[in-house]
């Protein structure tokens, strides 16, 4: 299989997930865990699935961890395991570690022992639901670095009827829409005409400063 070697360490449903998305992106995927239930259920998801104890660096090795591209560690609340795993893997070689992590005190310890990224998912999540339910009438939103977003938004009241060359929104807001979702006929219109005006069964997706985009979100 072509790609970049995996080590998923921990297959709880985060590390689960984790481990089957990269094996469908056509990557190998090495996922161990002390438990059997969750090894049988991903056997056949995966490139190799084991159970085994992965702060034994030696069980790693036997594994086939030495040499690869990257691991990720999700311990779920055992944070001593977290550290001895992520010790071992770079035993192994592994330089590129991602750790999912349980609390503020937990991201500081792998922190310290200089992992690539730290990943705390129900806080991430928590923050993206808090932006999208602050404002009523966004309907996705993804922030690709602090301050930027792109946001699926409804059509503003004040929008319909009117065409993207009028509301001239690059100068007037500073934000582009970059795609047109139409949810009556599901239809995505990718480069969006300028000239076609916008009916109240579409969704626009707009990228720009996030406090611009939530001011646009208010309008009526």
């Amino acid at each position: 299989m072509s790609g970049r070697r995996f080590v998923v360490v921990g297959l709880g449903n985060f590390g689960q997930g984790v481990a089957e998305e990269l094996y469908r992106l056509g990557h190998d995927v090495v996922a161990v865990d002390v438990r059997d239930q969750p090894v049988d259920r991903i056997a056949s998801k995966v490139t190799r699935a084991a159970v085994g104890d992965a702060t034994d660096v030696e069980v790693l090795r036997a594994l086939g961890a030495a040499g690869a591209d990257a691991a990720v560690v999700s311990t779920g609340d055992d944070i001593t395991a977290s550290v001895l795993s992520t010790l071992a893997l770079r035993d192994c070689g592994i330089r590129e570690i991602y750790v999912k992590v349980v609390s503020h005190n937990h991201g500081r310890v792998m922190d310290r022992l200089d992992v690539t990224e730290t990943i705390f998912p129900e806080r991430e999540s928590a923050h993206r639901l808090a932006k999208r339910v602050s404002a009523k009438s966004l309907v996705n939103y993804v922030e690709l670095s602090p301050g930027l977003s792109v946001q699926e938004m409804a059509v503003p009241e004040s929008w319909r009827g009117r065409t993207l060359r009028q509301l001239e929104l690059p100068q007037r807001h500073r934000v582009t829409v970059v795609a047109v979702h139409d949810f009556l006929t599901d239809e995505v219109q990718g480069v969006p005409d300028p000239d076609q005006p916008l009916k109240d069964s579409d969704a626009l997706l707009v990228a720009g400063a996030t406090e611009t985009l939530a001011a646009i979100a208010k309008l009526k």
